[in-house]
């Protein structure tokens, strides 16, 4: 991992630890932060022993948005790199930072603190689960520099909240508190201490068989508001197919019925 932007770490118990580092500018997005997310969940999506992740800005800050200065000073590219799409990725360099999050096939929690702001709100929306300070300060805040959010919100906002919601908070670039955006749906819940219960709900998660996490997050990405019924109510059934009678599906049986804690393997 770049040590210069992310730092990525991974407990004994599976909990990957994904730390944007750029605290004096409030973990803003340079080149070199894109580069090392980009990084950070290709090697989680690979990684078997990986049970969940917590994704967090180092210092008082998630992460304040675009550092458009370092783009237009970049003579390499400049703003431009932001809008290259490999061949055969759906999205491109700039959206990656938020969509790829979806491709780590293990929960990812984002732990909010002080500036949400932008492309820091996008990528908070690309994780599973997001949970704010009550005094964090989030917005889509792209309206106030004449721009749009352009990095994967189309598939992220429409899942958390309403329309008419989606369009207010756009419109205006507001800045909402954690409290008000735990009550708007654009986080899930508040703590005070966001890392520390991020870190905790990751644990209560590692616990839990690896297979049926891994089902899940497929489950609900794939077949939340599905157009096609039966499709969704197939894969279901592949799903649950899939875990019957697996080893670690039995060593969840175990463990429930003689109430000793279960022993999983990580996946194939």
């Amino acid at each position: 991992m770049s040590d210069k932007r992310i730092r990525l770490s991974v407990s004994d118990s599976g909990v990957a630890t994904v730390t944007m580092v750029r605290a004096e500018k409030h973990n803003a997005l340079d080149k070199a932060m894109f580069e090392g997310l980009l990084e950070a969940a290709g090697h989680l999506a690979t990684d078997r022993t990986v049970r969940a992740v917590v994704l967090h800005g180092e210092g008082r800050s998630f992460c304040s948005g675009l550092d458009i200065s370092s783009f237009l000073a970049d003579s390499a590219g400049g703003i431009d790199a932001l809008f290259v799409r490999e061949h055969g990725k759906p999205a491109n360099f700039a959206q990656r930072a938020a969509h790829d999050w979806s491709g780590v096939p293990v929960p990812v929690i984002a732990a909010i603190t002080g500036s949400c702001f932008g492309g820091g709100m996008q990528i908070a929306l690309g994780a599973d689960i997001r949970i704010a300070a009550p005094d964090a300060r989030l917005s889509l805040m792209e309206v106030k520099w004449g721009l749009v959010p352009d990095m994967a919100i189309t598939q992220s906002l429409p899942r958390v909240m309403r329309i008419d919601v989606a369009k207010e908070l756009t419109f205006t670039g507001r800045i909402v508190s954690g409290l008000e955006a735990s009550s708007l749906g654009l986080v899930t819940r508040t703590a005070e201490d966001p890392l520390s219960a991020a870190l905790e709900l990751a644990g209560d998660i590692a616990e839990k068989s690896p297979d049926a996490i891994r089902a899940a997050k497929r489950l609900y990405d794939e077949g939340w508001n599905n157009g096609d019924t039966a499709e969704a109510l197939a894969l279901e059934s592949r799903l649950q197919l899939g875990l019957l009678g697996s080893p670690n599906q039995v060593a969840a049986v175990a463990a429930g019925v003689s109430g000793r804690a279960p022993s999983f393997i990580d996946p194939v």
